[in-house]
């Protein structure tokens, strides 16, 4: 995909936006900048720019994070085996940056197939529909016609 991606540069990131995606922390629940975003848009990886998630995929599963039912493509995700924290889960990471994004739960709905991407707001930027021409995120148009 094309678009106007920012190279890997941790110094243009806030000490949160940081920790989430170097450092695999979790931000608050419900105290997040995306978790009642619903605006029509593209969701790509703060790090290095990358397309994610589509707000179409967007979903309120109440758990205080922004969740989604899939990824845009999967081969620009990770999943890895999480044991941490005395629970046994699947962390997903940016491929291109590998930038900690969240966790996939099979809790979601099932008429969106049943998966919760449930994501950190810190590791995402949100572009509006509006602006992903000048963006530079033109190829994704597509995905909303």
């Amino acid at each position: 995909m094309e678009g106007d991606k920012m190279k890997k540069d941790l110094s243009k990131l806030t000490e949160l936006q940081r920790k989430v995606t170097q450092e695999n922390f979790t931000e608050r629940p419900f105290h997040n900048e995306y978790n009642d975003h619903f605006e029509k848009g593209l969701y790509v990886d703060i790090v290095d720019g990358t397309p994610l998630f589509l707000s179409i995929d967007k979903f309120d599963a109440g758990c205080g994070w922004p969740s989604f039912s899939k990824p845009i493509e999967s081969s620009k995700v990770i999943e890895k085996r999480d044991l941490s924290h005395g629970m046994i889960r699947t962390e997903i990471s940016s491929k291109e940056a590998d930038s900690h994004l969240g966790h996939v739960f099979p809790d979601g709905p099932q008429r969106l197939g049943g998966l919760r991407y449930c994501i950190n707001s810190a590791s995402l930027r949100f572009i509006p529909y509006e602006k992903l021409v000048e963006e530079g995120y033109a190829d994704c148009v597509k995905y909303f016609e």
